[in-house]
């Protein structure tokens, strides 16, 4: 196992209670690719929603939600191959006692995802739970080491609009957004959906939009690519290394679509599933990163870390 983050098996003859578990025996029960490989436990991280490799070596870009119940700082971790946090070693704070890599010219609205083209990082602040929000964007952070500064700059925030977004809320609730990830070098987004006027009900379909522009002092609309009418609340993507595939997780399963043969929609290519049994866990998915080829790393809201073999995930006619 080639995992971060410190080995924990869990054995299916002996589940334990816990709602980590509980997550843990569904994933294992309706799809053998996945186990649990163990736990965040580090305080600060209470709600992690994004995470993504670095281009700086084996080590883990992550970040919180923005909580109901206060907002989280606008900060990141960086995760070793024990699952502590990289500290500037001349800081001489513990590990367990470090609070983050501060971007001090940023804000945690609502960051729901994570992602790095080269040496630059993206985040998602695209949280639109009520579907009114009208300052949805992207700050964008050169990549920094995570030993040598404490804190840094973001380099410009992208406002983004979508296309057919026409009140706030509008009439459909199609505009929140948990899904970020970068392919031939532009970003992409995958909406998540509700029933209107109900934050708490969740509507099947997703659509796929492309940011084309970069413009600091006016918001970029976004260029609609396509839709999926099978997609249950998405949560968070990642494309693999080789530009590839495209590594979708919901509420109700793990997701892979291959780049597709024409066009610019990867949401029509040819897909592969493994299933979820919403009905034994109770805390979701809320983050996914390509680990190497053929293994994604997954972290839910209670902070477990689980790892899925693509190579066991089922072909969907």
């Amino acid at each position: 196992m080639t995992g971060i983050f410190r080995k924990h098996r869990v054995s299916e003859a002996r589940p334990r209670t816990s709602i980590g578990c509980a997550l843990a025996c569904a994933l294992a029960l309706t799809a053998g690719a996945v186990e649990r490989i163990g736990q965040l436990e580090h305080e600060a991280l209470r709600e992690v929603s994004g995470v993504v490799k670095s281009s700086l070596g084996d080590f883990y870009w992550v970040h919180n939600d923005s909580p109901q119940h206060g907002d989280d700082e606008a900060r990141l971790f960086a995760l070793d191959i024990n699952g502590a946090p990289l500290v500037p070693s001349w800081l001489g704070v513990p590990s367990d006692e470090w609070q983050g890599h501060f971007i001090r010219n940023a804000d945690n609205a609502d960051w729901e995802d994570i992602a790095r083209h080269e040496d630059v990082l993206y985040i998602a602040d695209t949280g639109n739970n009520g579907n009114a929000r009208r300052d949805l964007g992207v700050y964008v952070v050169n990549e920094p080491h995570p030993h040598r500064v404490t804190a840094m700059r973001a380099l410009k925030y992208l406002p983004i609009r979508y296309p057919d977004q026409h009140g706030y809320p509008g009439e459909r609730w199609h505009f929140d957004c948990e899904a970020l990830f970068v392919a031939d070098g532009k970003l992409h987004f995958v909406t998540k959906h509700r029933q209107s006027g109900e934050v708490r009900s969740q509507e099947v379909g997703a659509k796929l939009y492309r940011l084309d522009t970069q413009h600091t002092d006016r918001e970029n609309v976004l260029t609609l690519l396509g839709e999926h009418d099978g997609l249950l609340s998405v949560t968070a993507a990642d494309l693999s290394p080789d530009g590839s595939t495209l590594a979708i997780a919901t509420y109700t399963a793990l997701w892979l679509f291959e780049r597709p043969a024409s066009g610019d929609n990867w949401l029509a290519g040819s897909s592969r599933r493994a299933n979820l049994d919403r009905g034994l866990w109770r805390r979701q998915l809320e983050a996914i990163a390509w680990q190497d080829g053929a293994t994604l790393l997954l972290i839910n809201e209670s902070g477990d870390i689980l790892q899925a073999k693509t190579t066991e995930f089922s072909p969907v006619d």
